[in-house]
């Protein structure tokens, strides 16, 4: 009996070695990188991560992904000593609105020196490149008002409107007859004899003008220094991956498919059933050997 225990352990204990195991990475918080850089042809990928000593590396992320027409696979996982001090040249572009393009009161906008921390934590005075300072309208809008004409008909025979023009052009826009105002001349000849009355029309036109002004302005304008930061108990490890473009899927035939799937199902089952017939014939001698001696003290 204590062989039969033997075996079931051993068993149990191979069926255990070969079942698939949470890995560390599973367990480990994830860490994110502080820096990402990739080759102009796209064929690499690496990631910068500065870790505590707190933080567990098992957290870098090691499987493949996608982007930008590549699969990248993870091919060699650096350790470096992040240095106690760093420090690197930075160019920093800043973009804000003015309501004026005066130079003078774009620049009381742009202080000559700024404070700036970059994406992966450095910090530096950076100072104001003058050349670079370009202002750009950012849009229009548009205004209409009224506007309105006079115009005089003198020695008109009657207050008929007939002898009126009803539509002017003043300054390039048509404007509209509103009202007129009818004035007597009392016309004489010149021996004193009058010849009737003669009437001057005062016409007055009115319409609409409409002007754009801009709205304001965009300026852009970019600082340049040193930034630098201090690490404290950091260690940096750079992911490199190897990228491949993506091809077509080749279209797999059914049957073959469905067996590389069903592989990893069957595997473990014939794992732990190759350890049932084991078990089970050890039990089996076992039982014909204690019949066998019954017969023979029979």
């Amino acid at each position: 009996m204590k062989r039969v225990m033997t075996l079931c352990l051993t068993a149990l204990l191979l069926i255990g070695t070969l079942a698939p195991a949470a890995s560390a990475a599973e367990n480990a918080a994830p860490c994110y990188p502080t820096s990402v850089t990739r080759s102009e042809d796209g064929g690499e990928i690496r990631k910068v991560y500065d870790l505590s000593p707190e933080e567990d590396p098992a957290g870098i992320p090691r499987s493949d992904f996608e982007q930008d027409g590549f699969r990248y696979t993870l091919v060699d996982l650096l350790k470096q000593e992040a240095p106690a001090y760093e420090e690197r040249s930075h160019t920093e572009t800043v973009s804000l609105e003015s309501k004026s393009r005066d130079m003078a009161s774009v620049l009381a906008l742009l202080p000559q020196e700024r404070e700036f921390v970059t994406e992966d934590g450095l910090t530096g005075t950076l100072t104001l490149k003058l050349d670079t300072v370009q202002i750009e309208t950012a849009g229009y809008g548009s205004a209409t008002k009224e506007v309105s004409a006079k115009r005089s008909y003198p020695n008109l025979v009657g207050q008929d409107t007939q002898y009126i023009p009803k539509t002017i052009e003043e300054d390039g826009r048509t404007l509209t007859l509103q009202s007129v105002d009818w004035q007597t001349d009392n016309t004489t000849a010149m021996d004193g004899y009058a010849v009737g009355d003669r009437f001057t029309a005062v016409a007055t036109y009115s319409g609409t003008a409409t002007s754009s002004y801009v709205t304001g302005y965009t300026v852009t304008a970019e600082y340049a220094g040193t930034v630098s930061r201090i690490n404290l108990d950091k260690v940096r490890y750079v992911a490199v991956y190897e990228g491949a473009p993506l091809t077509p899927v080749p279209v797999v035939p059914e049957q073959p498919a469905a067996v590389f799937r069903w592989r990893y199902v069957l595997i473990p089952l014939g794992i732990v059933a190759a350890a049932g017939a084991g078990i089970g014939a050890v039990l089996f001698i076992k039982r014909r050997r204690e019949e066998s001696g019954e017969e023979e003290n029979g």
